[in-house]
């Protein structure tokens, strides 16, 4: 199940392995009917791996790439919250294989190391009643090598490597990632959202300060104030607050 020597693997989560898919987001999907438990799909390589709005994600040998996939009891909007869940355990994670002060989370879901990109979250769920049937949050960390040929992005890719931080397979990060997460979905249950929103606030990029947001139709520019209670950022701009749905988000 794993050989992590940092954490133990979380009670009530499976976890499979494989050499080789096209994603492991795609593999979730097609495992959604199937799985017993919340299950971690991890490959060793993935051939057609992408991420937000279908950009394409490069994964090196030696990074992560992995997807939980599981059935919350939750609506669309409360599942899709599941994004800082998954940062802040990103966070933890991280933290034990370099110093926690060289880390930061950008919304709504990078991980930057020393100003880089250092991973990614994707969530996608399935559902046609008041709740999804299945929610998978794909994680990609770049622990080895730093992908090349990324160009488009506004945030030059890192790895935890080449930021000094110590060396650990995606097997052993995985474990440690799962461990953390396990403990961020008992902080949801037992504190509710806005634990969950703090722990985030304590950790983001550039609170405070002005960034812009483009969401497609816009670009918002204004001051990070805070992430409201459905998770969205909300800036002050020259018209007064703005809270901004998912958005592509620059310094």
């Amino acid at each position: 199940m794993h050989d992590s020597d940092h954490s133990p693997w979380p009670e009530g989560y499976d976890c499979v392995v494989l050499d080789s898919v096209d994603s492991t987001m795609a593999e979730a999907a097609r495992r959604a009917s199937v799985i017993a438990r919340p299950t971690w799909i991890m490959a060793k390589t993935q051939t057609a791996a992408h991420g937000r709005r279908g950009r394409k994600w490069i994964v090196p040998e030696g990074n992560l790439s992995a997807t939980l996939i599981f059935r919350p009891e939750a609506t669309a909007a409360e599942a899709a919250k599941r994004s800082f869940l998954a940062a802040n355990a990103l966070f933890q994670a991280l933290s034990i294989y370099v110093a926690a002060e060289k880390l930061s989370l950008k919304w709504p879901n990078d991980v930057l190391l020393s100003g880089g990109k250092v991973a990614g979250i994707l969530l996608e769920s399935s559902g046609r009643g008041p709740f999804v049937d299945w929610l998978s949050i794909g994680i990609g960390v770049n622990l080895a090598n730093v992908p090349q040929g990324v160009t488009e992005a506004r945030f030059a890719p890192t790895s935890l490597a080449a930021a000094g931080g110590e060396t650990v397979s995606p097997r052993d990060f995985l474990s440690t990632l799962a461990d953390a997460y396990a403990t961020q979905e008992a902080k949801l249950s037992r504190l509710g959202f806005d634990r969950i929103r703090d722990d985030w606030m304590a950790n983001a990029a550039r609170l405070g300060e002005v960034i812009t947001a483009r969401t497609g139709r816009e670009d918002v520019t204004g001051i990070f104030d805070s992430i409201d209670k459905e998770g969205n950022l909300v800036l002050i701009t020259g018209t007064g607050p703005r809270a901004i749905p998912a958005a592509d988000v620059y310094f």
